[in-house]
């Protein structure tokens, strides 16, 4: 008997092989178009949803086009936006970046259900006279356009990885469309002037604010002989402003649907959680410092916890003020369509904000980690001391604007804070540098002091930019977008 050759399945062997290969292949290139198809699926399901509620009333078809659109922009912001709350705790490494999207989802939905506004401003802050556009017709295409045209912006600023305000794009959005339908005078230039303002004023606040929690944290715990016992004391000090600061907060931007609360007894409400949780949380600290050792490391431990709770109170605010960017002029066309009379303000019906709190959480599970990965660490790098600085200083800085009554951005504050710990970090690592040359006899090359910058000036230049040009933008597409609509649409 003939022994069998041994390679008689090679060539088998090597079709299976490529077979396999061929799959992989077809797994790698198809793996980029699920999270599209799953919004596209969801945008879908808005179509249908949106149909059976309008049923056969005239105009089925612009409600309908609206809640598409509506859906559309919802995603964008939750893919935009929300990674200004999370992206921190994320670099920082408190949160793994799936527990971050579950976090800011839950808390996303809860905010925009339970303390989104019942009422929303649908000329967007007194942006364009509403008498300029009280005919019903032009002023559904005056929103529809710049429904669209802030959705497309955000969507291109993900693209390119810029975090960029979205209240700024639906605002932009607003203008463009109000200018093309009834000329510059029916714009508010005073009002621009302010939110133009802003471009500067929030995140120079924001970074600065960040800056000065980070250097007393320095002076106050980290370079203490004794880190332990420094950080039992001041550690409940800023959980407690961390507590007032957010009660604050929440009562100013995230219980308009609840209650009413002056900004006076928003303070007072702040200031009674913070000496409640600064009490609270003395013995906690105290229990969980216990056999740490003597090193900054150890301190990171103790932020770690906060750090979390702080995304998470971000996170519903966020829910609770921004869900009306998504659905402000959706619900605008549908009072429109359905009345026939152009309001100021209108009501948000629950199935429109259904849809705005389910796209931004769609959005950040499928778009989110790109921005939450730029804001965490690609910007400068962050520990949960530095994070938990930029959190603080988003939630105080939003407490003073609104003090000042100035229009600002949560995103230019929230990326603003993050600059500002870096550059703080720049600065004092500069000046150690320069004392320890000093002392040694050895300064510093000018060469050496360039390689140890602690900010990536790149992104700091796409972002700023992004940030200057996102209301002309907004304003260009949306002007567009109108002629195009009353060319194609009448």
């Amino acid at each position: 008997m003939k022994d069998q050759p041994v390679n008689q399945w090679k060539t088998l062997d090597k079709d299976l092989n490529r077979i396999s290969r061929l799959e992989q292949g077809t797994m790698y290139v198809g793996r980029p178009l699920v999270a599209p198809g799953i919004a596209l699926s969801f945008i879908v399901v808005v179509a249908i949803i949106a149909s059976v509620i309008v049923g056969q009333q005239p105009s089925a078809v612009i409600i309908v086009a609206a809640a598409v659109f509506g859906a559309y922009m919802a995603l964008n912001i939750g893919a935009n936006d929300v990674a200004n709350n999370m992206g921190p705790a994320v670099g920082a490494n408190a949160l793994t970046l799936g527990g971050a999207l579950l976090i800011a989802a839950i808390c996303e939905t809860a905010g925009a259900l339970l303390a989104g506004g019942d009422v929303v401003g649908t000329i967007s802050g007194g942006i364009v006279n509403p008498a300029s556009v009280a005919e019903d017709h032009i002023f559904v295409w005056a929103m529809m356009s710049a429904l669209i045209a802030a959705a497309l912006w955000i969507n291109l600023a993900t693209l390119i990885g810029a975090p960029v305000s979205t209240t700024h794009s639906v605002v932009g959005g607003v203008m463009g469309a109000g200018v093309t339908a009834a000329g510059f005078a029916a714009v508010n230039w005073a009002m621009m002037g302010r939110i133009a303002a802003s471009w500067v004023i929030s995140p120079l606040m924001g970074g600065i604010v960040a800056a000065l929690f980070l250097a007393f944290i320095k002076s106050q715990i980290i370079y203490r002989d004794d880190k332990i016992a420094a950080a039992r004391r001041w550690v409940p000090v800023l959980i407690g402003i961390m507590a007032g600061s957010f009660a604050t907060y929440l009562c100013i931007k995230g219980l308009n649907r609840l209650v009413t609360i002056p900004l006076g007894s928003a303070v007072l409400i702040g200031l009674a959680a913070a000496v409640v949780v600064g009490l609270i949380s003395r013995p906690l600290i105290r229990r969980q410092s216990e056999g740490l050792e003597n090193r900054k490391k150890s301190l990171k431990k103790l932020f770690a916890v906060p750090l979390v709770l702080s995304a998470a109170l971000l996170s519903f605010a966020h829910g609770a003020n921004d869900v009306a960017n998504a659905v402000g002029p959706l619900a605008a066309i549908v009072h429109v369509v359905g009345s026939g009379d152009v309001a100021a303000q209108v009501v948000i019906p629950l199935w429109v904000m259904l849809i705005g709190a389910a796209g931004l959480s769609f959005g950040l599970v499928l778009f989110g980690p790109k921005l939450i990965r730029m804001v965490g660490s690609q910007i400068t790098k962050l520990n949960p001391m530095r994070a938990y600085c930029v959190s603080l200083a988003a939630a105080i800085t939003v407490i003073i604007a609104s003090w000042l009554g100035l229009p600002v951005s949560s995103t230019h504050i929230t990326v603003g804070a993050v600059f500002g710990v870096g550059f703080y970090r720049e600065w004092h690592a500069e000046r150690r540098a320069r004392m320890l040359g000093i002392s040694k006899g050895k300064p510093v090359p000018p060469e050496e002091r360039s390689r140890r910058k602690l900010v990536r000036r790149a992104h700091f230049m796409t972002i700023v930019a992004a940030w200057v040009v996102t209301v002309p933008a907004a304003a260009l597409l949306s002007a567009l977008v109108f002629v195009l609509l009353r060319t194609f649409a009448g």
